[in-house]
């Protein structure tokens, strides 16, 4: 028995277009595709506190399919946001944004949240992975050299833990590390394991 027999009869789909995400679940040696839903509010309601706002977006992503899924579909969406100081950091709008995150991460903890989405026609399942981070003391320069090399602007808080900030910059870490790239694949497994076996008709 594989370990992913209960969804070997579905068509499973990575609702993200994020070449992270995709080569995380790939790890998973499921077979998938990557679909878009097309643009997908991203916006939250103002009092939601900071941890819920990942899972609130990835179970609005997951909705954007529903109406358009098959019998035979499974739908997995994701989103993360950076933590710090009760402050939600998404993708910097630009270069100077990014700079003010790093600066606001910079000698600092902080925490990584991604909220997940398992999703048939039948069932909808989701959960929420968060992971600490703690940075070192980047220097203005360090800051500088590492957006104008890697543009980490499609990052959540501007930056890459694979990345050579990751390398030079991260302490240590408290939780799963495929959570801070993107997509934490243990929780990840936990919850497609919960998806009931397609009854053949």
């Amino acid at each position: 028995m594989e370990l992913f027999d209960n969804i070997r009869e579905y068509r499973v789909i990575l609702g993200s277009g994020s070449p992270r995400r995709k080569e995380l679940l790939a790890m998973l040696d499921i077979d998938f595709e990557v679909r878009s839903a097309g643009d997908v509010d991203e916006s939250y309601p103002a009092d939601l506190p900071a941890e819920e706002v990942p899972l609130y977006l990835a179970r609005k992503k997951s909705n954007a399919f529903l109406s358009g899924l098959r019998e035979n579909e499974l739908v997995i969406t994701a989103d993360t946001v950076v933590i710090c100081d009760n402050n939600v950091l998404g993708k910097p709008g630009d270069s100077e944004e990014a700079f003010r995150m790093l600066k606001m991460l910079s000698g600092r903890k902080h925490a990584v949240v991604t909220g997940i989405t398992v999703a048939t026609r039948e069932i909808q399942i989701s959960d929420t992975a968060i992971t600490e981070v703690e940075f070192a003391p980047l220097s203005d320069e360090t800051i500088k050299e590492y957006i104008g090399r890697y543009r980490p602007l499609d990052k959540a808080g501007a930056y890459g833990i694979q990345e050579w900030i990751g390398a030079v910059a991260v302490k240590g870490i408290n939780g799963s590390f495929y959570n801070v790239m993107g997509l934490p694949l243990h929780l990840l497994t936990t919850l497609l394991l919960r998806i009931p076996a397609r009854k053949h008709q």
